[in-house]
């Protein structure tokens, strides 16, 4: 018998699986794929035969990690003891609850016990994140500086919505991060939250040391990847670990530093607004009050959560992207706008053209056996910058069709295969 059930104490599921091992072994989650139950839980991880697991590139990790595809899907499994599998299990569950950056939890399997009757670590059973790569898979020989500060970027932005949503994570670095391709950049999510704790609201002092140990830990990392050989002479570990604590410390204070203007420069509100907008941040309301004895007002926004320009297209256009992706598609959706002269149309119909005239015929003319290579959003994000570099050596707009062409024969069949192991129907429109 294995039990299935919510966190948050739903109702239980009661699954009939072949029995393994003793017969308290449970699987405790929300309801998810049954196969799982048939995985030989009653043999270590690190001895499960090959045909049960899917070759990913995986981070360094304190435990032991495999992923298994079942059904289509493929799930990460880490062997942990069972009081720390379910704090990390309801962790990640609250962090979904609040749409955190993380990954997804599915199952603990706990009770295991192995042929020879010994028992076993409890499993903890996640999602894998599609397209994600742990930041060494991210290098391609030597780790470039301009690659390395956009992952410090990325995890600093990270970090910094994490502390939004009251959670201190206790162990932030590269290695417990995965990475996607966001346009020009990287975003950022959590995959060990082990050590993590979630708070009404994070106090100063679990801000402070969390940045600490982030620097601790990047600085650690980036001397083991200099004692490899795999980081660029030009780069200084301990100023690249610095560079977290200035883009986090930069990013928290734009986000909720008061703002003091006179009465007359409310044009300054506006103009913080949209530097908010441009990192990403929503602002529900601004508190505002006037400075005792003077002319002076006081602002402080409310900032909601980071996705400004992803709500955006995903209501004009259902698509669901990255932040920065979602920037640029925005972008060339006015440039379409303007092309058009649709400048007074509703723009949920321009969108509506923009998808059916320019996305999705630019995704399609791209061959089938290629096309997973990179998400949609990530694949229509190069053809635009390809299509630029095209156009300037040109000294005129070559077009889409030669572009596309040109970025498949030239790029594309080149390029890391990041989607890997999944079906098409997995990620395909």
């Amino acid at each position: 018998m294995v039990r299935q059930s919510h966190p948050d104490g739903g109702a239980e599921r009661q699954l009939i699986g072949r029995a393994m091992g003793a017969a308290s072994l449970q699987l405790i989650g929300a309801p998810g794929d049954p196969d799982l139950i048939t995985l030989p839980w009653d043999v270590p991880l690190e001895n499960w035969p090959e045909h049960r697991l899917v070759a990913l590139p995986r981070g360094i990790s304190r435990h032991v990690v495999r992923f298994a595809r079942l059904s289509g899907k493929v799930y990460a499994i880490k062997e942990i003891s069972e009081r720390y599998a379910r704090r990390e299990y309801r962790l990640l569950w609250d962090l979904a609850r609040l749409d955190a950056p993380a990954v997804e939890p599915v199952a603990v399997i706990t009770g295991r016990t192995g042929v020879d009757g010994e028992p076993l670590d409890s499993a903890l059973v996640t999602r894998h994140l599609q397209f994600s790569l742990p930041y060494r898979a991210v290098m391609s020989g030597t780790l470039r500086p301009d690659t390395l500060t956009r992952l410090i970027d990325a995890l600093a932005v990270l970090l910094v919505r994490l502390h939004l949503n009251g959670f201190y994570w206790g162990d932030c670095s590269l290695s417990n991060t995965l990475f996607r391709r966001d346009a020009g950049a990287f975003a950022a999510y959590l995959v060990d939250a082990e050590t993590g704790e979630l708070h009404p609201m994070i106090s100063e002092g679990q801000r402070a040391h969390d940045i600490e140990l982030a620097h601790v830990n990047i600085f650690g990392e980036l001397l083991d990847l200099e004692a490899g050989g795999l980081l660029h002479p030009s780069t200084d570990p301990m100023e690249v670990a610095e560079l977290i604590c200035e883009r986090y410390q930069r990013l928290w204070a734009e986000i909720t530093q008061d703002e003091i203007i006179e009465e007359l420069d409310w044009h300054r509100v506006e103009q913080r607004v949209r530097r908010l907008n441009d990192l990403g941040f929503d602002v529900a309301e601004m508190m505002v009050r006037r400075k005792v004895g003077t002319g002076r007002l006081i602002v402080r926004p409310k900032v909601v959560d980071a996705g400004h320009h992803q709500r955006r297209l995903l209501r004009l256009t259902g698509l669901d992207v990255e932040e920065n992706q979602a920037r640029r598609l925005l972008n060339d959706l006015d440039s379409f706008r303007v092309a058009k002269n649709l400048r007074h149309e509703d723009e949920a119909i321009v969108a509506h053209r923009w998808l059916a005239e320019v996305f999705h015929p630019a995704v399609d003319s791209v061959p089938t056996e290629l096309r997973h290579k990179l998400t949609p959003a990530q694949l229509f994000h190069e053809l635009l910058d390809h299509r630029w570099f095209l156009s300037e050596a040109a000294g005129r707009d070559v077009g889409l069709e030669h572009s596309v062409a040109s970025y498949v024969n030239n790029v594309l069949v080149y390029k890391p295969d990041e989607q890997a192991v999944l079906p098409k129907a997995e990620y395909e429109d």
